[in-house]
């Protein structure tokens, strides 16, 4: 399958919880849930344009080896999620309620050497359950994502480096430790 080639960074929500997120995610949104694991964004298309896979690997290798030694977690991101919330018709998503400024520290050390800190956006941190731009399952409802056990801190370890080739469901080129290690390649 050829088609439009997108990359972007993500955080792939860790086991055992992604096992419970994506059964919810399968009734809620079924397409979405095909094509992508839980996760929360990190850097999109757009954002990553200006950065060659070779050098986004060496800022994400030099922003983790720093992280690494400045802390004790071991560059470790936790954020914590609230309750389900809709959006946009029939998306539900979990909205981070803890830890963003994290999240945008780290986005902001690993894109400012290609995007002027400036131009550099803020998205706000969440996980997609159910993405409006898919048909509406009949699993669909927000009284089912209300259902899970929230707030819910989830610790990422590793950033992926994922690729969608049209519609195809993405996959992973590369991970790379949230400190100082080498990456590895899918």
């Amino acid at each position: 399958m050829t088609g439009r080639l997108r990359r972007q960074l993500s955080l792939f929500a860790p086991e055992p919880i992604r096992t419970a997120l994506d059964a919810l995610r399968a009734a809620l949104d079924p397409v979405q849930h095909g094509l992508i694991p839980a996760h929360v964004t990190f850097a999109r298309e757009d954002e990553l344009a200006a950065l060659a896979v070779s050098d986004l690997a060496a800022a994400l290798a030099a922003t983790f080896a720093s992280r690494a030694r400045s802390r004790t977690n071991n560059a470790a991101l936790t954020l914590t999620f609230g309750a389900a919330v809709s959006f946009d018709g029939h998306g539900i998503l979990l909205p981070c309620v803890d830890g963003e400024a994290d999240f945008h520290a780290l986005r902001s050390e690993i894109l400012t050497p290609a995007i002027a800190p400036e131009a550099l956006r803020r998205p706000a941190a969440h996980l997609t359950l159910a993405h409006p731009r898919n048909p509406r399952a009949p699993g669909n409802s927000l009284a089912s994502a209300l259902r899970l056990a929230t707030p819910l801190s989830l610790t990422f370890h590793e950033v992926q480096l994922i690729e969608q080739n049209g519609a195809a469901p993405w996959r992973v080129l590369a991970t790379y430790p949230l400190h100082a290690a080498e990456p590895t390649d899918a």
